[in-house]
This record gives structure tokens, sequence and C-alpha cells, in this order.
């Protein structure tokens, strides 16, 4: 009768160590220790003046965006004729969300935060949306100074102008 092949008890804690080792190392990768610069056409402040046909809409918002290399802060007022409560002053209300963004060919990823006006984090208990901010856009570039963007849940799109071009200066995180 042939003995069954056992492993030591060290070449066992070197293969589980060894394993461990690997997955940690293979599977994980340390966050970036510096902003990254984004994309340089969309550096700057842009803001959103009408929307087409506002005053027949019952609702619609305008939209102010900060694009700082691969970050964004955004200021959303909004505007209702109905439903106007204690929240809204006479139908008109601000929301902000900061985070960062990505774009893949023409397609622009924002995934942040709903903050207050001074970027810190929204209580989720106050009036309006609050916690994850996750939105893709369609982005169409008009000309140097005016962007489009078109939300896949929103159909109306923004039409940004730009108010002030900076530059990428990456920060460390």
């Amino acid at each position: 009768m042939q003995k069954p092949f056992r492993l030591s008890p060290f070449t066992f804690r070197l293969l589980a160590f060894s394993f461990l080792l690997s997955a940690f190392t293979c599977a994980c990768s340390f966050n970036p220790d510096m902003q990254t610069p984004g994309q340089s056409y969309l550096q700057g402040e842009w803001q959103q003046d009408s929307v087409s046909g506002q005053k027949q809409l019952v609702n619609y918002s305008l939209y102010r965006l900060k694009f700082s290399c691969d970050s964004f802060f955004m200021s959303i007022h909004s505007y209702s004729k109905v439903n106007t409560d204690s929240c809204t002053s006479k139908g008109q209300w601000m929301e902000y969300c900061k985070g960062t963004y990505t774009q893949r060919h023409d397609t622009l990823h924002m995934k942040g935060l709903f903050c207050n006006a001074d970027m810190t984090l929204k209580d989720d208990k106050g009036c309006f949306r609050s916690g994850d901010y996750d939105e893709f856009f369609k982005i169409s570039k008009r000309t140097d100074s005016l962007i489009r963007f078109a939300s896949t849940t929103n159909v109306i799109p923004i039409n940004a102008h730009l108010i002030k071009r900076t530059t990428c200066i990456p920060k460390p995180l």
C-alpha cells in the first residue's frame, strides 16, 4: 500500500503565503497620489444661460460646471412652476455636486456626491437630492467655447459656454 502524498507544514505555509501575496499584489494597486490631468478642452468654468422653450416648461434646470484637472464641481439651479414647498424659494432651488470625471470616446462619465455650496458633504436629511451623483453625457464640442452635454437620463441637453479658461495644475490627493 502506497502512502498518500502530503506536504510538509513548512511547504504548506510557504504555498499559502505565496498565494496570499500574489492575490494582494495582482488584484490591488495603489491609488495615484496626484490628480490626473483630465481633458484639456474642458478645463475651466462653463455655464448654461437658458433652455430652449423654458417659458413653456413646468420644470427645468440651468447648470454651471467647473472642471479642474480630473475633478468637477457643478451647481444646478432648478426652477418649477408647481409643487413649491418649504424647501423651494418661490419655485427655485440650488443643488451642488462634486467628484471626478473620465472620458471615453464621446462619453463623459461624471461620478461624485451631492454636496453643499461650500463643497462639504450634504446631510441626507435635508431638502432635495443627496448621496451619489453618477451621470453619463454624450459630449459634442461646438466651438472652443461652446459644448453640448447630452445626458443619458434627461431629454434637455446642457448647452454650456466657456466663461473662464483654466489650466490643470495637478494637486496631491
